[in-house]
């Protein structure tokens, strides 16, 4: 039968007396338990022509508010930084684009050489010897670490800061619940991770100890202090870090980290509503076997030419699943791209002025709110690019006022919090308008009580 050949009624009573079955219902039946099956025609409307689907979509995009449309301080893991236009065009380009999994090298050697490129760029960014291909994202990179130390160590405890995350440490538990691991979380004291709690929550059955830097609520962590406590255990100490402060920050692989994770979204990739990005993962040598995803490597052909493979494992899919390194069967190539391209861009002298100046604006920012009527911080620890303050008001309803005037915030916490970031995309003129938003914001809601509670 011709692939490009109708299928007549006559020709699939033909092809399911083949296989055995009277109809496609028993076929079904056979397959699919009936606890899952619908047992109902799909409710959807009937189709439109293209120019009408068009304009639904226009108009379900019209409700969208992006980081063109407002002045956003939104963080919280995803950061409204500038992408240089370099970084589209190449993304662009075909050979870059639309090539599958690198397997065959003679015909791979532009994409593998992108991949080593990247590597030795995270390699040096985070001080540590080797780094794979990229994985999916953050959250994703660090459960995959957590991974790597129960097959390192065999044992049965993460002990977790709560400045990690929300997302990446749920991700943790939900791999954790898998594997009947359990979770110890450490509180934070003063806006960092407890020492003394952490030290206590480490034992001799504990796999790995995971510390962000800085941490969720922006505050620059004792990482050296933090991963010092762990070595006199077996646990794999793993830091989930901000690339963009790496420039003026000490690097994890300097700090006694073993296994450096994060989110690679602002090294050259938008916000794109929340995704894709890439997760990056490097680590010391003594776990390079037990990395996920891909790793490229450099050769030598047989007339000396320098050359890319994949190398230590010739394809991430595992067949026996007790012994794989990683579920992960792809990296975001594509994504990890832009991150090469735009390390490039900014080069080893940019990445330390671009710390500088978000250090600079954070700090003009966080003073800047701080002296507002109902505005107070979170905490007082050193931080590079995001803050946390608490607002005498409620949080959410101060964030609509803002966005009704064009202004971002940024992400509601608990306990009416309000996280704050700085990108270089905003000015003292922006971080001046914030000011002025949100401080008019919280005294409207705060007279807004007043009036509720008199009346």
């Amino acid at each position: 039968m011709s692939r490009y050949t109708a299928v007549t009624p006559e020709d699939l009573r033909e092809m399911l007396a083949t296989i055995g079955v009277g109809s496609i219902d028993e076929l079904f039946d056979r397959q699919v338990p009936a606890g899952v099956r619908l047992d109902r025609a799909l409710d959807l409307p009937e189709g439109l022509p293209e120019q009408a689907v068009y304009e639904h979509l226009r108009d379900l995009a019209a409700k969208n508010t992006s980081t063109e449309d407002e002045i956003t301080f939104l963080g919280a893991g995803m950061y409204d930084t500038y992408v240089p236009a370099i970084v589209d065009m190449l993304q662009e380009r075909s050979e870059f684009l639309t090539p599958y999994t690198p397997y065959q090298p003679e015909i791979s050697q532009g994409g593998l050489q992108v991949m080593f490129e990247y590597q030795t760029a995270i390699s040096e960014l985070t001080a540590l010897p080797v780094s794979n291909a990229s994985v999916y994202d953050g959250p994703s990179a660090l459960a995959a670490a957590g991974y790597l130390a129960k097959l390192a160590n065999g044992k049965k405890r993460f002990v977790i800061s709560a400045g990690v995350h929300p997302h990446s440490l749920e991700t943790l538990r939900t791999k954790a619940h898998g594997y009947e691991m359990e979770v110890v979380e450490v509180p934070l004291r003063d806006g960092v991770t407890d020492p003394e709690a952490w030290a206590a929550a480490i034992d001799m059955d504990t796999a790995a100890v995971f510390v962000q830097q800085p941490n969720f609520l922006g505050a620059v962590e004792d990482v050296e202090a933090l991963a010092a406590a762990a070595k006199a255990s077996p646990a794999v100490v793993v830091a989930a870090v901000d690339p963009l402060t790496l420039g003026i920050l000490k690097p994890p692989g300097e700090c006694g980290v073993d296994v450096a994770v994060g989110e690679g979204q602002q090294l050259g990739n938008k916000p794109d509503f929340g995704g894709p990005s890439f997760g990056f993962f490097a680590a010391t040598e003594a776990y390079l076997r037990r990395m996920p995803g891909r790793i490229a490597g450099e050769t030598r052909d047989v007339d000396g030419n320098r050359g890319f493979v994949l190398t230590l494992q010739t394809r991430e899919q595992h067949s026996r699943r007790e012994r794989a390194t990683s579920n992960i069967c792809t990296s975001q190539a594509l994504n990890a791209l832009a991150g090469v391209v735009y390390l490039s861009w900014l080069g080893r002298r940019g990445i330390v002025e671009l710390g500088e100046q978000l250090l600079q604006r954070t700090a003009y920012a966080r003073d800047r709110l701080a002296a507002l009527d109902g505005v107070e911080l979170l905490h007082e620890q050193p931080v590079v690019r995001e803050f946390a303050v608490r607002l005498a008001a409620p949080v959410a309803t101060v964030i609509e006022r803002c966005q009704d005037k064009g202004v971002n915030p940024g992400f509601a916490l608990e306990g009416d919090g309000l996280l704050v970031a700085l990108t270089e995309r905003r000015s003292r003129a922006d971080i001046d308008r914030l000011a002025d938003v949100l401080g008019a914001a919280v005294a409207a809601e705060r007279s807004a009580a007043a009036v509720e509670v008199g009346a």
